[in-house]
């Protein structure tokens, strides 16, 4: 085996990544403290061909180096937009015949595994505040929750890890 070289990866250049067709998949970052955790989201949104990141609440905006360091450009690719509260965005999303999500343990979750994505659907998942988790407000208002099965004594994922996860399990489940 031989490690590719980066020319050799047929990376889409911003326009063509503009121009190219999305995952039905929606983010929305709802009090996400880490500049980390923004840019790592923005990074992972960009390999998965994510349609848009909503940064809601106290979540930061590009640019900013700090988010720049691990989105590593994905913030020019991956369409995004500001919104003080996590409940418009849900709203207007519903409106528009989203399937919207969070990604929380709750009572009566269904487990990553066991939800199957319908092809015809458009999706919006909300991740919450690496603490506090998604608000009790846009839990009413999602279609319902999806809670990553984890077998530790944690039972705690960081946010980037867990956009991750739910990301590349609706992609691959989508396609």
């Amino acid at each position: 085996m031989r490690k590719l070289a980066n020319s050799e990866l047929d990376r889409k250049s911003v326009e063509d990544f503009k121009k190219a067709t999305k995952t039905p998949i929606i983010i929305i970052l709802d009090d996400i403290r880490s500049l980390h955790n923004i840019g790592s989201v923005f990074r992972t949104s960009d390999a998965f061909l994510v349609e848009k990141i909503y940064l809601c609440g106290i979540t930061a905006t590009p640019p900013h180096k700090e988010i720049h360091k691990t989105a590593l450009g994905a913030t020019e690719t991956v369409a995004w937009e500001y919104a003080e509260k996590v409940t418009t965005v849900i709203q207007q999303l519903q409106t528009a015949g989203v399937k919207v999500y969070a990604i929380e343990q709750v009572e009566n979750a269904t487990f990553l595994d066991q939800f199957s994505p319908n092809k015809d659907e458009r999706y919006a998942l909300i991740f919450g505040n690496e603490v506090y988790g998604v608000s009790q407000e846009a839990i009413a208002l999602a279609e319902g929750c999806i809670e990553i099965p984890q077998l530790g004594s944690k039972h705690s994922l960081n946010i980037s890890v867990s956009a991750g996860i739910v990301v590349w399990d609706f992609f691959q489940k989508l396609k």
